[in-house]
C-alpha cells in the first residue's frame, strides 16, 4: 500500500482534471520503464513472530538502520516510517511487512540488481537485529491477533472501515505479501489494449506464481489463499473490472469507477482526515461530509487512486496485481512475464489474439477458480497450465525481441526460466511447499522459515 501522495496540492474543480491525470501518464517508447514493487514478512529468529514497530529489534529500527545505505528517512508524527533514495522507496505494510517500491528502470536485468541489492542491504541490518524476512503471499503461521499494527493512519482508518464491508479485509492488511510491475503506455489506445491482456492473463500470473497454502500452521485447502483473500475484501474497490472490455473503454470510464469507489481518508497537513465510506464526487462539490466546504487536491485524486485494488491498477500507469510474494527470482521474474508481453508490439498482438475471445464469464471462472487449483483450474478442454505455456512462448518472443543483453550477453528470457519450468512440471511453489508440509517437514510450519528466508 502506498504512502501519501507527494502530489502537488492543486485543487480540482472539475472531472475533466481528473481525466487528464491519467492522460498524462502517456509516453513515448524510448521513456517506458519498469517499475517493480514486492513486500515480505519480517520475524525473529528466537520465536519467529512479526517483529513489533517499536523496540531495539522492531521496525523502525529496521529503518532506521537502513539509513547507512542512504536511504532518507520519512517520519508521521516523529516516527520513521518510510525510505526514500533517488525514485525508490521503503514502505510499511500494515502488520510490517516490507516493501520496496523500486526506481523506474529500462531493463529487467536492472530490476533484478536493484532487488538483490535491497535484499542485501535488509539482511545485513536484519542479521544485526536478529530478524529474518520471508517471502510468501500469506503468513503460514500466526493468527490475525497475533500480527502487530504500524503507527501510520491511514491504516487506523483502513482498520476500523473494512470489517464494514467484507470479512478478510483486516487479513488482507496484516497477513498478505505481493509481488507487482507498474508499465507504461503510449497512448490511451495503447493503455486499453494493455489493460484488457493484461486483465485476461492475471489468472495465469496468480497461478505461476500461486504460493500461500498455509493459514495459522496448516494447509488451508488453497494455493494461493492470498488471491483468494481479495474476493472478500471489498466488492466496491477489487474483482476483475469486466467494464474494461466493453466498447469505448478509456480513461474517463474508468475515472467513473474510480469516482464509484468509496474513500478511505483525505491526507492534509500531516493529518489523515478519515472519510471512509463517502463519496469523491461529493468532494468534487464540496460537500464532504468529513471536510465540507473543502475542494480535493491532485494529491487528493493520487491517493485515492491507490485505494482501489482491482487485479489490474490504472494510475498513471499500469499496474499486474495478481502475484504471491516470494523468493528473489520470482521478484525478477514477474516484470520479465508481463514485460515480454506487453513491451513488444508482434507479442502484444499475440497475447490480444489468445484472450479476445474469451467471455466474461470465461475470465471471472478463472478469477474464481486459480485461488484453489492455480495451473489446474479447467479451461476450454484443458486447464490454465496450457494458456500459461503459450503466455510464456509469447513473452520469451517479446523479450527476445527486446534484445537487452547483461555483461554476460544474456537477454531478459533468463528470468523467465524459474516460470517456464512451473508450467512445464504443472507443480506451483505452494504445491512443492505442501509436499515437504506432508513429509520432511512432518506438519511442521516452522520449517519455512528456516529453508525458504531471504
Amino acid at each position: 500500500m502506498s504512502s501519501p501522495s507527494h502530489t502537488a496540492d492543486t485543487p480540482i474543480t472539475d472531472r475533466a482534471t481528473l481525466v487528464e491525470v491519467l492522460a498524462s501518464g502517456e509516453k513515448p517508447r524510448a521513456d517506458w520503464r519498469i517499475g517493480t514493487e514486492h513486500e515480505k514478512f519480517g520475524f525473529r529468529f528466537d520465536d519467529l513472530r512479526a517483529p513489533t514497530f517499536d523496540g531495539e529489534r522492531g521496525i523502525e529500527a529496521l529503518l532506521r538502520g537502513l539509513t547507512r545505505f542512504g536511504w532518507e528517512p520519512v517520519n508521521e508524527n516523529g516516527r520513521t516510517i518510510a525510505l526514500l533514495k533517488d525514485a525508490a522507496s521503503v514502505t510499511l505494510e500494515p502488520a510490517g511487512q516490507l516493501e520496496l517500491s523500486g526506481a523506474p528502470l529500462k531493463t529487467i536485468h536492472e530490476t533484478c540488481g536493484e532487488v538483490g541489492a535491497h535484499l542485501f542491504e535488509v539482511k545485513s541490518v536484519a542479521d544485526e537485529l536478529r530478524l529474518g524476512f520471508l517471502g510468501m503471499g500469506f503468513q503460514p503461521k500466526w493468527r490475525r491477533d497475533e500480527m502487530p499494527w504500524m503507527p501510520k493512519g491511514r491504516y487506523k482508518i483502513m482498520r476500523d472501515y473494512m470489517p464494514k464491508v467484507g470479512d478478510l479485509g483486516l487479513d488482507m492488511m496484516t497477513r498478505t505479501c505481493t509481488v507487482q510491475v507498474n508499465l507504461d503506455y503510449a497512448s490511451e489506445a495503447d493503455m486499453v489494449r494493455k489493460f484488457r491482456v493484461s486483465l485476461a492473463l492475471q489468472p495465469v500470473a496468480t497461478a505461476l506464481f500461486a504460493d500461500s497454502p498455509f493459514t495459522e500452521g496448516r494447509p488451508n485447502g488453497y494455493l494461493s489463499y492470498r488471491s483468494q483473500i481479495w474476493t472478500d475484501t471489498d466488492p466496491d474497490r477489487t474483482g476483475m473490472l469486466d467494464f474494461v472490455f466493453e466498447d469505448g473503454f478509456g480513461y474517463e470510464r474508468y475515472v467513473d469507477y474510480l469516482l464509484d469507489v468509496p474513500m478511505y481518508f483525505s491526507y492534509r497537513d500531516g493529518v489523515y482526515h478519515d472519510a471512509a465510506g463517502q463519496s469523491f464526487r461529493d468532494f468534487l462539490r464540496g460537500e464532504l461530509p468529513a471536510l465540507p466546504g473543502q475542494l480535493p487536491t491532485l494529491r487528493d485524486w493520487s491517493d485515492h487512486m491507490t485505494t482501489a485494488f482491482p487485479e489490474v491498477r490504472l494510475k498513471k500507469y499500469l499496474e499486474m496485481r495478481g502475484a504471491d510474494g516470494g523468493p528473489w527470482n520470482r521478484l525478477c521474474a514477474l516484470p520479465a512475464f508481463w514485460v515480454g508481453l506487453l513491451y513488444d508490439d508482434t507479442a502484444l498482438d499475440a497475447a490480444w489474439d489468445l484472450v479476445r475471445d474469451f467471455t466474461m464469464a470465461e475470465r471471472n471462472a478463472l478469477r474464481d477458480d486459480v485461488p484453489r487449483l492455480a495451473l489446474k483450474t479447467p479451461f476450454r478442454g484443458g486447464t490454465l497450465r496450457d494458456l500459461a505455456i503459450e503466455a510464456l512462448k509469447i513473452s520469451a518472443g517479446g523479450l527476445q525481441r527486446r534484445a537487452q543483453l547483461n555483461s554476460s550477453g544474456q537477454d531478459e528470457r533468463v528470468f523467465l526460466d524459474t516460470l517456464i519450468e512451473i508450467a512445464e512440471s504443472g507443480q506451483t511453489p505452494a504445491e512443492r511447499k505442501l509436499e515437504l508440509f506432508h513429509g520432511p517437514w512432518q506438519g511442521d510450519i516452522d520449517h519455512v522459515f528456516r529453508e525458504f528466508a531471504y
